[in-house]
């Protein structure tokens, strides 16, 4: 068994900063990419951030140059430093890793339940 389980979510200003964690746990060999993704209302579910293993980022054009993606490979989790938040980012964020649960495994990909980050006007 796979958990990812998120933190850091909550209400803040427009402006304001947060911090979200994801910290993986149960049987885990590898994990490859670890990412975030943003659900808001009415909305399709869509790629924040994302890094390898090796530290590779990739972000969406709307969050660049506020948020920040890293991860901690010694303690399976990763984070996303969020800076001058806008009421768009306003969404559910939910975490998402591509692993393996064991040597020469087929990685598959897991998501987290989900944390409520609301930017206020």
């Amino acid at each position: 068994q796979v958990q990812l389980v998120e933190s850091g979510g909550g209400l803040v200003q427009a402006g304001g900063s947060l911090r979200l964690s994801c910290a993986a746990s149960g049987s885990i060999f590898s994990i490859n990419v670890m990412g975030w993704y943003r659900q808001a209302p009415g909305k399709q579910r869509e790629l924040v951030a994302a890094i390898t293993s090796g530290g590779s980022t990739n972000y969406a054009d709307s969050v660049k140059g506020r948020f920040t993606i890293s991860r901690d490979n010694a303690k399976n989790t990763v984070y996303l430093q969020m800076n001058s938040l806008k009421p768009e980012d306003t969404a559910v964020y939910y975490c998402n890793a591509d692993l393996a649960m064991a040597p020469g495994a087929d990685p598959y990909n897991y998501w987290g339940q989900g944390t409520q980050v609301t930017v206020s006007s």
